[in-house]
């Protein structure tokens, strides 16, 4: 597997350090990866039991996106007065009118991009940072793109200060993908597209697979899109309802 040092993400091309300011949080909780402090026991069983009961109890297999999900801290991705539902069945809110998705939605997405540990990845819509941190779990390098600055910011700040050295993030259109990384072997976007951006299958790499809600504002369908041979085949995989993408390929302001 390639090795990544930690990259600095940026803003467009500007270093965030000069933007968001540094990326300690005070007053968070402790973090629970890489050996460090371990994180409050109902925070720890709630996590076990979101596993067991919201993931494995309702279909998700890959033994890997299973782990992934029972190490990252999703309390920590979560507003404060949200933590004690960190790990309930239902997005929730982290401002912006955006949320953090279904931890079901999560895990059955990341399924379905099938990722192998020397992937390179691309989500659009960074949102918390949540995703990125159990795609990083997973890939060898995860780029994550948000179009609202205090949103990126902040998913930046998170995943700096719980260690995820494998994740750059970027703010800007997402629609429009990230071209300068490309291929991507995996692409996920965690919110709903009119209809699938073109630029996004130009970026993925041959076999690479891109995962998006792809329908009308209130309601998605998943899909699945594979590239063979320079041809897509595509995938429905589940119903589903997102906030809208917005930008140059995806819904107007």
């Amino acid at each position: 597997m390639r090795r990544y040092k930690a990259k600095k993400p940026t803003i467009g091309h500007i270093p965030y350090d000069s933007i968001c300011g540094s990326p300690a949080i005070p007053g968070s909780t402790t973090m629970t990866l890489f050996g460090r402090a371990a994180s409050p026991p109902d925070f720890d069983e709630a996590r076990r039991l979101m596993v067991e009961r919201q993931l494995r109890g309702r279909g998700i297999k890959d033994e890997r996106v299973l782990a992934a999900m029972l190490l990252v801290p999703r309390h920590e991705f979560v507003p404060g007065e949200f933590k004690g539902e960190a790990y309930e069945d239902h997005p929730i809110s982290i401002g912006e009118d955006q949320t953090i998705s279904q931890p079901f939605m999560v895990a059955k997405m990341t399924q379905e991009l099938m990722l192998k540990p020397s992937d390179v990845t691309l989500e659009i819509g960074a949102g918390s940072g949540y995703q990125a941190a159990v795609l990083s779990r997973l890939a060898s390098m995860v780029y994550t793109v948000e179009r609202r600055q205090r949103l990126a910011c902040l998913a930046y700040a998170t995943l700096m200060k719980l260690g995820y050295a494998n994740v750059a993030v970027f703010c800007g259109d997402g629609s429009r993908g990230l071209a300068e990384h490309s291929p991507y072997d995996g692409i996920i976007v965690t919110a709903g597209a009119p209809e699938v951006p073109p630029v996004l299958l130009e970026q993925l790499a041959e076999g690479g697979r891109l995962v998006i809600p792809v329908g009308p504002k209130m309601h998605q369908v998943c899909k699945r899109i594979t590239k063979h041979g320079g041809r897509y085949e595509t995938e429905d995989l589940t119903g589903c309802v997102f906030v809208p993408l917005i930008g140059r390929f995806g819904w107007e302001i």
